[in-house]
């Protein structure tokens, strides 16, 4: 028998009393003042709305321990429970979430906790939807005795310890992989230890380079046409796609700008010189059709070894001197032209280190894709038994 089945057995043998929320806690809404954007002063101070931090201003209206549930029907999380915050401190909040604080009886923490489990989809209503401080008020809380509030909290903290703890394992695993992968790149492409001729070229020499065409937003389907957005090439694309993400009409196809297979895309605008100058392989089956800030770079060696040189330092280091803008960074497709290319003469060499490099980088891709998954299945394990540790009889 478990700790807390002894403190169960032990305190509350006959079941667990239910009460209304606002006898097991303070409920503050009354002291909330809600400041719009426009008449915020930036300070120190968190700012909370319905879910979350919102902003940071100069000043405070509340200090100590609280817990804040979001008042906004639209915010409730996909189980259709409340968004729930632990705040501490100084701290100023809107009339977008309720504040509680801890009264005598009930600790605040196993408030937190519970509050988290609560449906309150069926209580949000109104012209504006809301659950309305009644509702809130109303809720229907297990109150177990002291002790065995202290051991759920003490066995919850723990369980959220650990998963935060392995979140951030894998998150370190993850960078420290991304930070080997790009050194082998970088060291690889830098073709030092390579005794085969090397040619130093400008891009015009081996690519021709074409700017993309442009589509209304309209003018995109879920099938039809393969078509490559610039904006996708950020995060949707890894460096090659054999599968568009959108599509277009035939008409609006023919009309396009289109790269061929083996094409590379790259996307010239973005909003920082990281993201600026991505680029996917296009190793579909038909041309695809290809959007404004872009450009399509036609070339005449191995596709994959220029896309990682394209992703490396080498590139990045050149990038900078053709990149302007500040709040929008571009970069003239017709500037890629005089960036000076390294690469063995030797295709089958290009092959090689591409193909080596590729591996390398399937390898921090399947890690990158199998993070969020395992941190969702971690997380739905503690929701589990958090919610069996609260389900009361």
């Amino acid at each position: 028998m478990s700790r807390l089945e002894e403190l169960i057995n032990q305190h509350c043998p006959d079941g667990v009393e239910y009460k209304k929320l606002e006898d097991c806690c303070n409920i503050l809404d009354n002291k909330r003042k809600p400041i719009t954007k426009g008449a915020r002063v930036a300070g120190s101070y968190p700012y909370y709305g319905a879910n979350g931090i919102q902003d940071y201003v100069e000043n405070y209206i509340f200090d100590g321990i609280f817990v804040l549930v979001g008042e906004d029907g639209s915010v409730i999380t996909p189980n259709g429970t409340p968004v729930v915050t632990w705040a501490e401190g100084k701290i100023w909040v809107n009339n977008h979430a309720h504040i509680v604080s801890e009264k005598e009886g009930v600790m605040l923490r196993f408030l937190f906790f519970v509050l988290q489990t609560i449906n309150v989809a069926p209580l949000i209503h109104g012209n504006i939807p809301k659950l309305t401080g009644g509702d809130f008020k109303a809720l229907e809380i297990p109150v177990p005795p002291l002790p065995v509030q202290e051991e759920i909290v003490r066995i919850l903290d723990k369980m959220t310890e650990l998963e935060t703890e392995l979140e951030t394992e894998l998150e370190t695993e993850l960078d420290l992989r991304k930070k080997q992968y790009e050194y082998y790149r970088d060291k690889m492409l830098s073709l030092e230890d390579y005794n085969g001729e090397v040619l130093e070229i400008p891009l015009s020499k081996i690519a021709r380079v074409v700017r993309g065409g442009n589509f209304q937003k309209k003018d995109f389907t879920s099938s039809g046409k393969p078509c490559i957005h610039y904006g996708q090439i950020y995060t949707k694309y890894g460096l090659s796609a054999k599968k568009t993400l959108t599509c277009v009409s035939d008409e609006v196809w023919e009309k396009s700008k289109q790269a061929k297979p083996g094409n590379i895309v790259m996307a010239v605008t973005s909003e920082n010189y990281n993201d600026v100058c991505k680029c996917v392989v296009w190793e579909g089956t038909e041309n695809a059709a290809v959007s404004g800030h872009t450009a399509i770079i036609d070339h005449d060696v191995n596709a994959h070894y220029l896309a990682q040189w394209f992703s490396s330092a080498h590139f990045y280091a050149q990038k900078l001197k053709i990149a302007h803008g500040t709040k929008v960074i571009e970069v003239t497709p017709k500037k890629l032209e005089d960036i000076i290319i390294c690469i063995p003469k030797d295709e089958n060499e290009q092959k090689r280190i591409a193909d080596t490099l590729d591996k390398f980088n399937s390898l921090v891709s399947d890690i990158s894709e199998g993070l969020p998954a395992e941190i969702k299945m971690r997380h739905q394990q503690y929701e589990y038994y958090r919610d069996k540790l609260l389900s009361f009889k």
